[in-house]
This record gives structure tokens, C-alpha cells and sequence, in this order.
């Protein structure tokens, strides 16, 4: 389900689930995790690049085990899971290069917020589907997007559940670069070793100033996220959401 490769002091993490389109089902949430840990300790890796398998950057959380999540009362959850994920990623210490090779759907959309570098295809899209699933925002992204892209941008993505295109996403901010398919990896990737060229222990105290003076405000804003997050969850919106999903039909909100 992932795929590891190092070279020039760059760790590339391939998400590989692609007959899912790269969703995290609770194996993918634990070992992409598991990745991020072992990158952060190991004094070989210097940057990080992310990118997704196939056509997909990632659909998101699985909806189908979402779905068995809300509904079946012996499911077990990973070791890490999302709230695991989330962690590693705001504590990861390194440069974060991610490459969007396609469609990025919740956390392949939201995960840009913990990006030092983002590239994106130009035939890739992002949505943020929150309120079509009867959910609230996650990965502290209601007070990361609006600080990236701006407030009413950020609103947009977030309130919309609406696809954004690479280019809308790069006129926000939310991307760095907009690159041809054929060239995404090539320039992501050089790019990365540039930066993996720089000594570590530097590149560790430049991210580190940066981000340090944020992280109270993405603890408070994944506190009130989770609290609503779970007082949504399981509740009239998102049950129509999800047993739409199932039946392959459009959920009806119309008295939710």
C-alpha cells in the first residue's frame, strides 16, 4: 500500500492503493504514519516527497470503511489512523515536499497544509467534501487554509465541497507549482533534492521557527474540528451521505 524509495538523501513515500484511488482505509492511515515517523529519525533522510500512485493523489478517507466505521459496532480501528497521521505530520521536523499527481479528495486535499512545497499536475483537482458528507473540516485545515490562501478563498473550499482546479489552486496559494503530467515528478523531485543538498540540522531549524510560533492555534483548531467532527458523525447529513455513496445515488439533503 505504499511504496519507499530513497535516493540523494530524499525519501519519496508513493501512496499505492490505486484501484482505490490512494484512499486511507485504516492500514493506509497506520503505515503512511509509520513512514513519517521513520523519515523524522532517520539521519539519512533529509526531505520528504509524497505523491500518490496511478491517477489519484488520494480520494480521502476510505468511504466504504467509513461507512462500516458509523454502522458496525465491532469495527476496530489502526494503530495510528487519521488523528495518528495528522500528529506525525505537524510534529514531522523535515521539509515536505508533495507532488498532487490527481484528484485529491479530504485529507489528499487538506494534507497541503502541512506541505513546505507543493506541486500539482495540471490535470490534478482538490476538493474539500466536508458538508457534502455531513461532516465538519479536519487536519486543522479551518485555520490553515485561511492563514495560506485567504479567508474567503479558504471558505470556499471548505464550505463548497466543490472541485478546485490546479490552476485555482496555484492563483490561492495553495500550491507552489502547476506542472505538465509528464514533468510533475521530475520537478518535484528536483526540487527535493535541492533542499536535500542543505545541511539537515539547518534545514530542521528553518522549518522548525517557522511552524513553532503556529502550533497552538492548529492544536486548538483540531480540538474544536474533532468536537464537531464527531458530533456530526453518525448523524442524519452524514448517514443520507454515506448510504448514498453506497447505493451510488446523490445524497438528499433537502430536510437535513
Amino acid at each position: 500500500i505504499l511504496r519507499i524509495t530513497d535516493h540523494a538523501r530524499v525519501r519519496t513515500i508513493e501512496l499505492c492503493r490505486p484501484d482505490a484511488l490512494n484512499a486511507f482505509n485504516e492500514a493506509l492511515y497506520d503505515a503512511t504514519t509509520e513512514a513519517f515517523l521513520a523519515a523524522a529519525s532517520d539521519p539519512t533522510v533529509a526531505v520528504v516527497l509524497l505523491t500518490g500512485a496511478g491517477r489519484a493523489f488520494s480520494a480521502g478517507t476510505d468511504l466504504v470503511e467509513l461507512h462500516q466505521r458509523t454502522t458496525d459496532p465491532s469495527f476496530v480501528d489502526g494503530k495510528h489512523g487519521f488523528p495518528g497521521l495528522i500528529d506525525a505530520l505537524i510534529a514531522f521536523p523535515k521539509p515536505l515536499v508533495v507532488a498532487v499527481n490527481g484528484l485529491g479528495l479530504g485529507i489528499g486535499a487538506t494534507i497541503l497544509g502541512f506541505a513546505d512545497l507543493a506541486f500539482m499536475s495540471s490535470t490534478a483537482k482538490l476538493k474539500c467534501p466536508f458538508t457534502s458528507l455531513g461532516v465538519a473540516p479536519e487536519a486543522a485545515s479551518s485555520f490553515l487554509f485561511p492563514r495560506l490562501i485567504g479567508q474567503q478563498n479558504a471558505a470556499w473550499m471548505l464550505l463548497s465541497s466543490e472541485w478546485i482546479s490546479a490552476a485555482e489552486c496555484l492563483e490561492m496559494g495553495l500550491i507552489w507549482r502547476v506542472c505538465e503530467p509528464a514533468v510533475l515528478m521530475a520537478t518535484a523531485t528536483e526540487h527535493a533534492e535541492t533542499l536535500a543538498r542543505r545541511p539537515v540540522a539547518s534545514l530542521i531549524a528553518v522549518k522548525r521557527t517557522m511552524v513553532a510560533p503556529l502550533r497552538a492555534q492548529i492544536d486548538r483548531a483540531r480540538e474544536g474540528e474533532n468536537a464537531a467532527f464527531a458530533e456530526l458523525l453518525g448523524g442524519p447529513a452524514n448517514i443520507e451521505a454515506l448510504t448514498a455513496f453506497a447505493e451510488g445515488r446523490e445524497p438528499d439533503f433537502s430536510d437535513l
